[in-house]
């Protein structure tokens, strides 16, 4: 038995204007202002291609491992709904921009390609507004925004995979600038299909419509492929069928049953002619990508001896990870680096839902306090308060640690003083550590820190506890 996923995702590109018309391409606006004859379909308007969006087409499936079409031929796909104004979409049919690709995944541990298919250009619809008293209203800001779809191989086999494999093209699409992939906003948006194969037994193909989050897509895959293997197990085949998910219930619910195949009578669109892309336009597009994710975390593995986990954090964001870079060459300690950054930066990050280029401070401040762990000036609970200072209100690590005095005491002479007037006070907890209960030493260190306001260093006062208490 065998659980065959694949995905149909709908990216839209990050242009300043729409597919073929010079109207704004931004999310929020009010409706229907960023409209115009061409993206309304009224009569005599003509469609003008996007440059940028073929670049940014090319761009993901040279990324994607793609073989690039050098021929662009645009199609006229032909339905009739409220949000398509024109009665068709401009589209892509028999010669997509991008084919034969792959995305390589990791899954607990296990590295798989997942095939593509196709990736072609196409133009957005409107959005329909369903209202409370049963009327529909229609935007049609989002018609005609510019549109890749990415179509895979049936190569994903669970939901884990699914959502591993939307948040790595995600990850990818969004350094390369091509997309915000905005779930929430409708930049991404996923149709899963899934059936189950049982030898020469297989179920009918079903579709879960526009998903609106990675833990949506795995829940609803999860939820189908539970269901699919129900009807092998009673040799019920199903209908064709699209459904949406219902994540208040955590199921998927039919919306429509496919009982004819569509028919888009799909049309050479004549008013955009048939051209072909330079082999310099393709190059160029070539020198200009960045570094991808996996390229960064292989470099960063390798040039730091990171831990499998160290290294799929730091190099999960470009701009993450070259903070981590810039940090490291200040400290000179890649361990400390690491470890402050996951533990402690990364943490008040999440938290605060607050992105690592909105610091209230610079590289150099927090590389100046890492220092001074380093050196052991002040001590790593020191370090955490005064921190947690700087990301709340941006003040220099410098100036905190001189209007507090936090630098850390490390002459023995002076933290003698403390140990022995601590020995004295506590007798009983002497008696504890000769008697073998380690816990009473934790609790002189303790004592020591609470005299010395935080500034003794931890290690010279478990050392000289240790030395006193022997020759007591």
């Amino acid at each position: 038995m065998k659980t065959l996923i694949g995905l149909e995702i709908h990216v839209e590109l990050k242009t300043d204007r729409k597919m073929f018309c010079d109207c704004k391409n931004t999310f929020g606006d009010d409706p229907n202002v960023n409209t115009c004859p061409a993206c309304l379909g009224m009569p005599g308007a003509l469609p003008r291609i996007n440059n940028r969006a073929i670049e940014f087409a090319v761009m993901a499936g040279l990324a994607f491992n793609c073989d690039i079409d050098r021929t662009i031929k645009m199609d006229r796909k032909n339905y009739f709904y409220p949000d398509l104004v024109k009665g068709y979409q401009i589209s892509q049919d028999d010669r997509p921009i991008c084919q034969n690709g792959y995305v390589e995944i990791d899954v607990d541990g296990k590295k798989k390609k997942i095939g593509l298919i196709r990736i072609h250009m196409e133009e957005d619809t409107g959005k329909a507004l369903h209202m409370q008293d049963n009327t529909t209203l229609m935007d049609y800001n989002r018609a005609g925004v510019p549109l890749i779809e990415i179509v895979t191989k049936p190569d994903i086999e669970s939901g884990k995979e699914a959502r591993a494999f939307i948040e790595k093209l995600r990850e990818t699409l969004t350094e390369l600038g091509v997309s915000d992939c905005k779930m929430a906003e409708g930049s991404l948006r996923c149709d899963c299909n899934i059936n189950i194969v049982d030898g020469d037994f297989k179920t009918e193909i079903t579709e879960v419509k526009n998903i609106g989050s990675t833990r949506s897509v795995e829940a609803a895959l999860n939820f189908e492929e539970e269901r699919h293997k129900k009807m092998v197990e009673n040799r019920e085949r199903g209908q064709k069928d699209t459904r949406r998910f219902d994540e208040s219930k955590g199921e998927t619910v039919l919306m429509r049953v496919k009982t004819t195949k569509d028919d888009y009578r799909f049309a050479y669109e004549g008013d955009i002619p048939i051209f072909e892309l330079e082999e310099e336009f393709i190059d160029n597009i070539k020198k200009s990508l960045p570094e991808l994710p996996d390229e960064r975390r292989e470099r960063i593995k390798k040039n730091y001896n990171l831990s499998d986990y160290d290294t799929n954090v730091i190099g999960s964001n470009k701009n993450l990870s070259d903070y981590f870079e810039k940090v490291q060459k200040a400290t000179g300690d890649v361990s400390l680096t690491s470890n402050w950054i996951i533990n402690e930066l990364l943490r008040r990050l999440n938290e605060d839902e607050t992105l690592i280029e909105d610091l209230k401070f610079g590289v150099e401040d927090f590389s100046y306090l890492l220092g001074l762990i380093k050196e052991e000036k002040i001590n790593n609970n020191t370090a955490k308060k005064v921190f947690k200072e700087m990301f709340d209100e941006g003040t220099s690590p410098k100036e905190i640690i001189k209007r507090d005095g936090l630098i850390q005491i490390s002459d023995e002479g002076a933290i003698l003083d403390i140990v022995l007037e601590v020995i004295k006070e506590n007798p009983q907890s002497i008696e504890d550590i000769k008697q073998g209960k380690d816990r009473a030493l934790g609790f002189l260190v303790g004592q020591v820190m609470k005299k010395s306001k935080g500034k003794a260093n931890p290690g010279v006062v478990n050392k000289l506890l240790i030395e006193q208490i022997k020759n007591n």
